[in-house]
C-alpha cells in the first residue's frame, strides 16, 4: 500500500508550482483531481509540443491525475468543487491573487464546513503585503529574489534553466501538506498553508544571502565557476570538451597539483596558498591549467582527476542525461501512459523500496470528467445538460 493511499487532493492548478506539488502526491498514492478549464485545459498544455505534440512541462507535472473540466465562473461548476470537498483531504490552489477567496475557497470561507480540509495556497508573495497582488512569474522571482544577481557572468546575469522558483514553491507545498496530513492524523483539524513563490527562493539563495550579512559585498556573478572557491568549474581540454571539477581543501589542492597537473611546486607557490588566494588569482591559475589540460585529451584529465579522487563531471546536454550510463544501471527509466502512447519518465528520486511508486496516465483535458460527475451522483443526461450550458 502507497502512504497516501485513500488521500484525496482537489486542485485548482495551472503551470508549474502547484502541479509539481501534485504529481509528487500522486507519485505516493493520492488520488489528484485536477480541475481545467473546459476545451483548453491547464495553459502549460500549450507551452510547447515537444513531447509527441504535448507540451514538456504538461508531461512533466500532469501523470497519475484525474482531469476534470468546469468553468468556474459558473456557479453550477463552484457547487461540484464543493461536493468534491465534502470527501477531500487537501484543496489545493495556485490561481491568481485572491481569484480562488473571491470565488469562496478560501481557508476562512471552508473551515467551518469543512474542519478536517487542508487548504494550501500558493502564490508570487504571499497572502498579505505590498507585494500581494503582483504577477509572479518564475523569471520575476528568480530576479526579486536575488537569484539573478549571482547567476551568469560578470557581464551578463542568466536566469536558471529550469523553473527553479515553481520548482522550491512546489516542494515547500508537497512537504508541508505531509506535515499537514500528519499532524491533522493528531489533531483531527485541518489548517491553511500559505506558500510564497518569493519566500521559498529567498530561502534557496542559501550562502549568498548570508555571505552578503551586515552589508559585506555580495559574492559576484562567476558563470559555471564557483563564486568564491576556486578551480572549481569548467576546464577545457586539449580535444575541444570541457570538463567540470572542484577542489574543496587545502589536501586536494596538493593532491591536485601533484597528480593532475604533475606540477607539485605550485603547492607552495605564493600565489596559490590558501583558498581566498587561489580565488583572487583565478585568471592566473586559470591560464596554467588550461595550458596543461591543453596537452590531454578530456578522457585522459578526467582519468587523472579520478585517479587522484577529485571531484570532477562531464558537461551533458539532454540527449546526454537521457542516456545517462548511471541512470540506466540503476533501471530509473519507467514509461507512462498518454494521450499519444507511452511516454518515458524518470522514477521518484528517494521512494522506498517497499512500495511501488505511482506512474499512472498522462490525462487528456477532461477525461474522467464524466466519471466524476457519476461518482458525484450526476447522471447522463444531467452531464449532458451542464455539457451543453458550458458548465464542465
Amino acid at each position: 500500500m502507497r502512504p497516501l493511499e485513500g488521500v484525496t487532493v482537489v486542485a485548482l492548478e495551472h503551470v508549474i508550482a502547484a502541479p509539481f506539488c501534485t504529481r509528487q502526491l500522486a507519485d505516493l498514492g493520492a488520488r489528484i483531481i485536477k480541475i481545467e478549464r473546459p476545451g483548453v485545459g491547464d495553459p502549460a498544455r500549450a507551452y510547447d509540443d515537444r513531447v509527441r505534440g504535448m507540451s514538456s512541462h504538461f508531461v512533466w507535472t500532469n501523470r497519475s491525475k484525474e482531469s476534470l473540466t468546469l468553468d468556474l465562473k459558473q456557479e453550477e461548476a463552484r457547487a461540484i468543487v464543493h461536493k468534491l470537498l465534502g470527501n477531500a483531504d487537501v484543496l489545493i490552489q495556485n490561481l491568481a491573487p485572491g481569484a480562488a477567496a473571491r470565488m469562496g475557497f478560501s481557508f476562512d470561507a471552508l473551515q467551518e464546513r469543512y474542519p478536517r480540509l487542508i487548504v494550501c495556497d500558493i502564490s508570487g508573495y504571499g497572502a498579505d503585503g505590498p507585494y500581494r497582488d503582483k504577477k509572479a512569474y518564475d523569471l520575476l522571482i528568480q530576479s526579486e529574489s536575488g537569484l539573478l544577481s549571482v547567476t551568469g557572468t560578470p557581464e551578463t546575469p542568466a536566469k536558471a534553466g529550469c523553473s527553479i522558483v515553481d520548482i522550491a514553491s512546489g516542494m515547500y507545498a508537497y512537504s508541508n501538506i505531509l506535515a499537514a496530513l500528519i499532524e491533522r492524523g493528531r489533531s483531527g483539524k485541518g489548517c491553511r498553508i500559505d506558500v510564497s513563490m518569493l519566500e521559498s527562493m529567498a530561502e534557496w539563495m542559501s550562502f549568498p544571502l548570508y555571505y552578503a550579512y551586515d552589508g559585506a559585498p555580495p559574492p559576484p556573478r562567476a558563470g559555471a565557476s564557483h563564486a568564491t572557491i576556486y578551480p572549481y568549474g569548467p576546464f577545457p581540454a586539449g580535444d575541444g570538451k570541457v570538463v567540470m571539477l572542484g577542489l574543496q581543501n587545502e589536501r586536494e589542492w596538493a593532491v591536485f597539483c601533484d597528480k593532475v597537473l604533475q606540477r607539485p611546486a605550485l603547492k607552495t607557490d605564493a600565489r596559490f596558498a590558501s583558498g581566498p588566494k587561489r580565488s583572487a588569482a583565478r585568471k592566473e591559475l586559470y591560464d596554467i591549467i588550461v595550458e596543461l589540460f591543453s596537452e590531454l585529451t578530456a578522457a585522459q584529465v578526467v582519468a587523472r582527476l579520478d585517479e587522484a579522487q577529485i571531484g570532477n563531471a562531464r558537461m551533458n546536454d539532454m540527449h546526454e542525461v537521457w542516456e545517462h550510463a548511471q541512470l540506466a544501471a540503476r533501471q530509473r527509466w519507467r514509461e507512462v501512459a498518454s494521450p499519444v502512447g507511452p511516454i518515458k519518465a524518470l522514477l521518484p528520486p528517494g521512494v522506498p523500496e517497499r512500495f511501488a511508486v505511482r506512474m499512472d496516465a498522462i490525462p487528456a483535458v477532461g477525461e474522467h470528467t464524466e466519471a466524476i460527475l457519476a461518482e458525484l451522483g450526476y447522471g447522463k443526461d444531467a452531464i449532458a445538460d451542464l455539457r451543453v450550458r458550458g458548465v464542465v
